[in-house]
This record gives structure tokens, sequence and C-alpha cells, in this order.
């Protein structure tokens, strides 16, 4: 219990940089490879860790806010936020990512309490989430529901989770 509590106390949260983009790549295909392929099977997900390569995250930070979540020196966690297909109101959580020994141990409520105190959350009234189906549930805990009370995979096997709430409240 107390490294618990020590964890959640001691990350630091800040904005990517360039140089973070190797780090993080590894960080979510350990992901990949570690803990999605337990719903996916190995050999889709090695597939995906061969696309999801430094140019892949740069380009998410391109367009996204993406943030990185340390320990200790070392980068545990990620997640980005943009509008959705540049839409005011609408927004988009992506890339969110814990190193597989961190989780269970508060750094994903972290993530998501920390995207949605950013900019594109704040002034969205809708915010998607394409989310594996090893993370559903853990989205849900935060009050994401199926798109449009839908309960199925996307061409990219994801579930389309959203949340409704006034614009400019957080």
């Amino acid at each position: 219990m107390t490294l618990v509590f020590y964890v959640k106390s001691y990350i630091e949260v800040r904005r990517f940089k360039k140089e973070d983009a190797k780090e993080v790549r590894n960080l979510i295909v350990r992901n990949f490879l570690e803990v999605n392929s337990k719903d996916y099977g190995i050999s889709a997900m090695e597939k995906l860790a061969k696309v999801y390569n430094v140019e892949k995250v740069l380009s998410v930070a391109s367009y996204a806010h993406m943030y990185v979540f340390e320990f200790d020196g070392k980068i545990i966690g990620t997640g980005s936020i943009s509008s959705f297909w540049e839409s005011e109101t609408e927004s988009i959580l992506l890339s969110i990512f814990v190193l597989p020994e961190f989780h269970g141990k508060g750094v994903g409520r972290k993530i998501i309490n920390t995207l949605e105190t950013d900019e594109f959350y704040v002034r969205a009234s809708r915010i998607e989430i394409p989310a594996s189906i090893t993370a559903t549930e853990f989205y849900r805990k935060f009050g994401y529901d199926y798109k449009n009370g839908v309960k199925e995979l996307d061409d990219e096997h994801h579930y389309r989770l959203e949340k409704f709430k006034a614009a400019g409240l957080k």
C-alpha cells in the first residue's frame, strides 16, 4: 500500500519533448506485446509494434497535446488529447499507456485526470476514446460509455467510447 501512495505522489507530469519519442515508443510497444496481446493475440500486436515507430509518436505529438509521466527520472506513462477532426467542441483521447509494472498503481488515473484538465478537454462538450478491449472497463470508470450506446468493435478493433459535458467545464 505504501508503494501505491508513493508512486501516485511523486509522479512528475510534463508535456512531451521530441527527445522522449524513443522511450515513449518503447513503453507503448511493451504494452502491445505484454498486455494487449492477451486480448488481440501476439501476432497482431507484433505487427502493430512494427509500425508504431518513433515517427508515429512524433506524428501524434505534432497535432495532439502529449504528456509524459515520470517516476524516478523514467517515463512510466503517456497520454494525449487532441481536437476531434479539428472540432472546437469535440476532443479525442489518444495513446494512453502505462508501463506494465506500474499498472494498478494510480498512474492511469493520473493520466486521465491530467488530460481532463487540458484546454482541448475543457473546451469540448464531447470527448471520444478509441479504447482497446483491454482498457475499456478502465475508461468506463471515468464516465466514458459506448458511443451511441453501441458496444461493438470498430475496424481497428477498438470500442468507441464517449463522454458528454458542458463545454468550458472540467
